[in-house]
């Protein structure tokens, strides 16, 4: 507690003194019998309360979380990078002094993710402070990630203000893209990698392009905007792809014609383009979690090295390989010596170009190192 971890493990906690229900607010009180602040209960987790504030005298009502979700959403209005975005993360749990709580604007519609018993406890309050900082049309709820099993609660989804639209559109850098929010993945799109995508884009001209766990194509179509020769999309789900060409169809500006769509497993995909002698100049690798924590690690470092290997073989010389972990379990150090020990056995010299994270509005709190799971290496080889 006095580096501000807002994290207390059920192993910490010595005693409850009276009775609290998931949610409820509890003083957190020292060794020493000293209040520490104020956090929200969670008999069901092993993360026992999460800290709602370090002040011992802080009130956790209606009026705290309007105040915290305005000064959330009010850090992204001012920040350069993000002014004229249509879609944004608003709230990002722990980093905005919020634990559990998510919350994405695409264009006139937020979605929300609550995902601790503290954050489902305080639903109306944090859907009224949303719509009240940022004058949305609608507030839809996607509570259906798995984590909220480890805190006792079921899942919830739908829309706890307004309505959605029929059709929900963001432009990202020049690039328009449909947002799924009732059954994409996350909130319906993934924001963190926004800055990556542009990046690929910057550095895609010219260049035969290999996008292996293409999604809706995000990184694709920017690699077209940026003037990619060809670009080849490899994913396993087809309602995926489907919805990648139909984002596809959405920018007339670029050539579809240099666009090729590929349902695949990738691992075999990436076997099999290797053994045809095919060559790219940049591939892109952006798995989905292989190591949702520590206890993962062995087994998805492998899964990691695998797939980087394949990409540097599949580089032509002076080839860009920009490849990602979102995994919390691989941090950045184990994360680099994977990727190097990749090229070492592709017998490839590289070097990082860029070291790549989330876009700037997923923070990383300084006393919350766990919140910065998204890393990734831009590397050049030959």
């Amino acid at each position: 507690m006095a580096r501000r971890h807002p994290w207390i493990y059920d192993s910490a906690v010595a005693r409850l003194d009276g009775r609290a229900r998931p949610g409820d607010t509890v003083t957190v009180l020292g060794d020493s019998g000293a209040p520490l602040g104020k956090a929200a209960w969670s008999p069901e987790s092993k993360i026992r309360a999460r800290m709602w504030s370090f002040d011992p005298d802080a009130v956790i009502d209606h009026a705290f979380f309007k105040r915290a979700v305005a000064a959330a959403v009010a850090r992204r209005a001012t920040h350069p990078a993000l002014v004229g975005q249509d879609g944004v993360r608003l709230i990002h749990g722990e980093s905005d002094g919020l634990p559990g709580v998510v919350a994405d604007r695409y264009g006139p519609v937020v979605v929300m993710q609550l995902t601790s018993a503290g954050a489902d406890k305080w639903r109306e309050a944090i859907v009224a402070a949303l719509v009240q900082a940022t004058g949305c049309a609608a507030v839809y709820e996607r509570s259906d990630s798995e984590v909220r099993g480890r805190e006792g609660l079921a899942p919830v989804t739908g829309c706890a203000y307004g309505a959605l639209p029929e059709a929900l559109t963001i432009v990202e850098h020049g690039v328009r893209m449909q947002v799924d929010v009732v059954g994409g993945h996350k909130t319906g799109f993934y924001l963190d990698q926004r800055d990556n995508r542009h990046l690929t884009g910057q550095l895609a001209a010219g260049r035969r392009v290999l996008n292996c766990f293409c999604y809706t194509g995000g990184f694709s179509l920017q690699a077209l905007a940026g003037g990619a020769d060809a670009v080849l999309s490899i994913d396993s789900s087809a309602p995926a792809l489907a919805i990648a060409a139909a984002n596809l169809a959405l920018n007339p500006q670029l050539d579809a014609r240099r666009a090729e769509w590929r349902e695949a497993d990738v691992f075999a995909a990436l076997r099999a383009l290797r053994e045809a002698g095919e060559r790219f100049d940049m591939v892109i690798l952006d798995p989905p979690k292989f190591a949702p924590s520590a206890a993962h690690a062995e087994r998805a470092a492998r899964a990691y090295k695998d797939i980087n290997l394949y990409g540097f073989r599949l580089l032509n010389p002076g080839g860009v390989l920009m490849s990602y972990s979102c995994s919390g379990g691989i941090g950045i150090e184990l994360f680099h010596k994977i990727v190097a020990g990749a090229a070492a056995d592709a017998g490839v010299d590289g070097r990082i170009l860029h070291r790549l994270s989330a876009a700037p509005d997923h923070p990383v709190g300084l006393s919350v190192p766990e919140g910065e799971y998204l890393k990734g290496l831009c590397c050049q080889v030959g």
